[in-house]
């Protein structure tokens, strides 16, 4: 692969593996060549690869696209539906067997439906980070729960204290809940409470929509964490960050300080 240029002077980005300024990818059934060659292209740049919803169950090559990411240093997570339909099901033992099996490393421990109280939740988190990386995911997939910041922030913490090493914030893949209002625009109220509470790095704000990727660009900086981000849009995520884009091309967080 062709060196990239550096007669540019951009925000300084660590090399994999990162703890912060992570791109997690929402993988939504890509085939094995179409993960090679997104992987080929653009995997320097993605840390995490979640297969999304159940999407994992049903695709019969699932093991082969694993071990494609692995051989690109990207870990593969799976989607937290499947996890809570797995719990509601009383197959978390099944489905945490499966995973290894198949070369899982990370784990995806979510309460969107709703249908699992609380206190379980948290203990999945506890469970599965004997063999897992947990990313525990905080919202539901419909409106906006829980119903206040504050609440948001606590659950987190508290999937931090039972051993997630990230939280991610829900705002699913039309960015039209959660993080968000119906018309995709920011709950600034919401994110000012998480980050207020919670260390910046510990946090993935899922954010598929170009508009999101440049508010958390320009209010959080270029090494803020970033998730169900579609694979055609890593590039396009990376040029925000670096300000390679109008739309971050001016931001004051990635001009001073922080330059190569």
């Amino acid at each position: 692969m062709a060196e990239c240029p550096t007669f540019l002077r951009l925000p300084a980005r660590a090399a994999k593996p990162r703890s912060r300024g992570i791109t997690h990818v929402l993988d939504s059934g890509l085939t094995p060549e179409g993960t090679r060659a997104f992987l080929g292209q653009a995997g320097h740049l993605v840390d995490i690869v979640k297969v999304g919803w159940g999407i994992g169950y049903i695709d019969p090559v699932l093991e082969e696209r694993v071990g494609i990411c692995a051989d690109h240093d990207c870990p593969v997570s799976l989607g937290g539906t499947l996890l809570e339909l797995a719990a509601l099901q009383d197959r978390v033992g099944e489905l945490r067997d499966w995973a290894l099996k198949i070369g899982m490393t990370h784990i995806e421990v979510s309460n969107g439906l709703r249908a699992l109280p609380a206190s379980r939740k948290h203990a999945l988190v506890r469970e599965l980070a004997a063999d897992f990386v947990v990313l525990a995911e905080t919202g539901a997939k419909e409106g906006n729960y829980p119903p206040t910041p504050a609440e948001w922030a606590e659950e987190m913490a508290r999937d931090l204290d039972a051993g997630a090493t990230w939280v991610i914030a829900e705002g699913r893949e039309s960015g039209r809940v959660g993080l968000y209002h119906a018309d995709q625009g920011i709950r600034e109220d919401l994110v000012t409470a998480i980050v207020d509470w919670i260390p910046q790095d510990k946090v993935i704000f899922e954010a598929p929509d170009k508009g999101q990727q440049a508010w958390f660009v320009r209010h959080l900086g270029a090494d803020v964490n970033l998730g169900n981000v579609a694979p055609a849009s890593v590039l396009a995520l990376e040029t925000l960050r670096l300000g390679l884009r109008a739309d971050t091309a001016l931001t004051r967080t990635l001009t001073p300080g922080a330059l190569t």
